[in-house]
């Protein structure tokens, strides 16, 4: 079994933040996932998701602060 990737964000200057998570789901291929790891609810990333990926992605909180949040973001195949 692969192991998952884990995307931590958190040392990352926030306006390269998005960009580089987008760039990470891009290199998906179907049915892959990676998590990832933010010092905040990334809520607003969900949106931009919602709005440039609409039905192509899966999200699960798989932690929810209040210091760390990680989310296994997938690509449907």
């Amino acid at each position: 079994m692969a192991t998952e990737t884990v995307l931590d964000v958190r040392q990352v200057v926030p306006r390269e933040r998005h960009p580089l998570i987008m760039r990470t789901f891009e290199e998906l291929s179907g049915g892959g996932a990676f998590v990832l790891v933010n010092d905040h609810d990334p809520k607003p990333l969900y949106y931009q998701f919602e709005v440039e990926k609409t039905g192509r992605f899966t999200w699960n909180y798989l932690e929810e602060g209040p210091e760390v949040w990680k989310v296994r973001i997938g690509r449907k195949g």
